[in-house]
């Protein structure tokens, strides 16, 4: 496996934890998605929400806009929603961002090449500061960041009660597709 190979594959199974989780939410009550919960961003909402953004403000970083927040963020108290939830609404609406947004993963992916993952990246950070990351670091940052952070969803899933809860390990995502043959 080369190294774009292996970034695509960790890519994948970022986007199947994603959907795990997202399945595992519909199944609770609001009250319990939006339970304050001594981990991760504080609740399940929260934490299914900073995975997103953090999804979407890197691939904008990626695709040249360094300075992108998540669409509808404002600064303060968003309308009908708590503060930085990005005018997201509701747990259909975040699914379907998601996946609007996995879709733009996948096509930014397929046009990587070794030779861009030395290249530079730019990220102008929430207290105003110019940075920059390999492109290569920052592609196997976003999906540590994104395994660290469903390893604490599940957590808060453990401790609302819902069941079965998501296995988001990588070894379960290869024997499930070697038992349905989609990867051989």
């Amino acid at each position: 496996m080369n190294a774009i190979d292996l970034i695509g594959r960790l890519h994948e199974h970022r986007a199947w934890v994603n959907r795990k989780l997202l399945a595992a939410a519909q199944g609770l009550s609001i009250e319990a998605l939006r339970k304050p919960l001594a981990i991760g961003q504080g609740s399940i909402w929260k934490s299914l929400l900073h995975m997103y953004a953090a999804e979407y403000v890197w691939l904008e970083a990626l695709l040249g806009n360094e300075a992108a927040t998540l669409p509808g963020d404002l600064a303060g108290k968003l309308p009908g929603n708590q503060e930085g939830e990005g005018g997201i609404e509701s747990l259909d609406d975040l699914t379907t961002r998601w996946a609007a947004g996995e879709s733009r993963w996948q096509a930014y992916l397929q046009g990587l090449t070794t030779d861009s993952l030395d290249d530079l990246v730019f990220k102008v950070s929430s207290n105003g500061q110019r940075r920059a990351t390999r492109r290569g670091d920052l592609l196997l940052h976003v999906c540590t960041h994104a395994h660290y952070t469903a390893a604490q969803v599940v957590n808060m899933l453990r401790q609302v009660g819902a069941q079965p809860l998501p296995d988001p390990m990588l070894i379960t995502l290869a024997r499930q597709e070697m038992a349905d043959g989609s990867r051989s």
